[in-house]
């Protein structure tokens, strides 16, 4: 085996086009929202590019040349900090309140979402904290098998636990695992923002199922995460009403049934090539007012509708080839923490695609998950880009 210096350039290639491709389909979806509200056509373009996009650039080469010992060592902080800023939120005069919900911290004219910088800062912490107290996770693999790194999945075949390994208080580090994860969802429930619930809750447990525990610690974690989801919808009635509507579309399709709707509309108008010929870029009719959230949430819809199934099936195929390649660097990453954070980024974004465009087929229900790299948005595109900073770094450092 030799140590590979060279970063991987499919996944920043892969990276580069889904970033760019969403550039032009915010230019071209939100220019009639623009156009209503301040007089022209660029406005949220230039504002996802100079207060979301530039800065998602120089943060993902920053964090792209820190050392990762570095990211390990002030893991806490990181985490800590983000915590207080999921607080300020709820400061007045400091939080931003849109919509009823208290998701955005306001410093003159820079806003940003707590909530998704939890995203990395929480992995960052889970990757450090079980890479010390799990510190016999080890690569099985030989010289042989390593030349063929596509033969398995990392969690499924690469890495297993020592059972020395579970000798450090399993007991403790559940309680503990669940105790982080309740504050979290509390203050996230507060807010409310159920969407970044569901991504760190599924990437978190998935995080914590590869680490040495028991199998009743695993079971118990799944029982606890159906349990709160049950809660969730009780204590809620809106939850349930969207639950029905998700799983009835006909009989509310002009209230908790619009949105998927539309989407499915949208979806099904562009046919295989796009509305108005062949890849339809700029032609939806959907963006005038008929489909909530075109820029952001529904996105993929106007995808589908200027593209058709042959752009919606490129943009699926680009993030399944996003999975294989961030699980691809996790399975040779050099040491524990790499490889917890790589696994961990790569679910998280993975994840976070398919439960959008899950949404906007009608196959989920609507959670408000941007789509990575696409929708607008400047907090999400940072911290994806951070990300893929991090990726990219471990990928240098990968053993071949």
């Amino acid at each position: 085996m030799k140590k590979n210096l060279s970063i991987d350039y499919i996944l920043l290639t892969i990276t580069a086009v889904l970033t760019l491709f969403g550039i032009l389909m915010i230019a071209t979806v939100s220019a009639p929202l623009s156009l209503e509200k301040f007089g022209n056509t660029w406005h949220y373009l230039f504002h996802q590019i100079f207060s979301g996009l530039l800065p998602a650039i120089f943060l993902g080469i920053l964090f792209f040349k820190i050392r990762l010992s570095t990211l390990k060592k002030y893991a806490v902080v990181l985490l800590l900090l983000n915590l207080i800023a999921l607080i300020l939120v709820f400061v007045p005069k400091i939080g931003l309140s849109i919509g009823g919900a208290h998701r955005w911290i306001a410093l003159g004219p820079i806003s940003f979402q707590p909530s998704e910088f939890l995203k990395i800062s929480f992995l960052l912490y889970l990757a450090a904290w079980f890479s010390q107290k799990k510190s016999k996770i080890k690569l099985l693999r030989s010289k042989s098998e390593s030349k063929n790194i596509c033969s398995s999945l990392p969690f499924a075949a690469t890495r297993v636990a020592e059972d020395e390994a579970l000798a450090s208080s399993p007991n403790q580090t559940l309680v503990a695992f669940l105790i982080i994860l309740i504050i979290l969802t509390c203050l996230l429930i507060k807010q409310p923002d159920m969407g970044t619930l569901m991504v760190i809750a599924i990437t978190s447990a998935s995080i914590y199922f590869i680490t040495p525990s028991s199998f009743w610690h695993k079971i118990s974690i799944i029982f606890a995460g159906i349990g709160g989801t049950i809660l969730l919808i009780i204590i809620a009635p809106y939850r349930m009403e969207r639950l029905m509507s998700f799983l009835h579309l006909e009989f509310d399709p002009l209230g908790q049934g619009y949105q998927i709707h539309q989407s499915l509309i949208s979806i099904g108008s562009g046919k295989i090539f796009g509305i108005g010929g062949p890849f339809g870029l700029g032609m939806s009719q959907q963006k005038f007012g008929f489909l909530p959230h075109p820029m952001s949430d529904s996105i993929f819809a106007i995808i589908g509708e200027e593209m058709g199934f042959i752009g919606c099936l490129v943009i699926i195929a680009l993030f399944l080839t996003f999975a294989w390649k961030g699980l691809k660097i996790a399975k040779e990453s050099p040491d524990n923490f790499s490889y917890l954070l790589a696994l961990g980024i790569t679910i998280w974004i993975t994840l976070q695609a398919f439960l959008n465009i899950g949404a906007m087929t009608g196959l989920l229900p609507l959670t408000g998950i941007p789509l990575p790299f696409i929708s607008y948005g400047g907090s999400h595109i940072i911290v994806e880009l951070i990300g893929i900073g991090i990726l990219l770094n471990i990928s240098k450092k990968t053993w071949k």
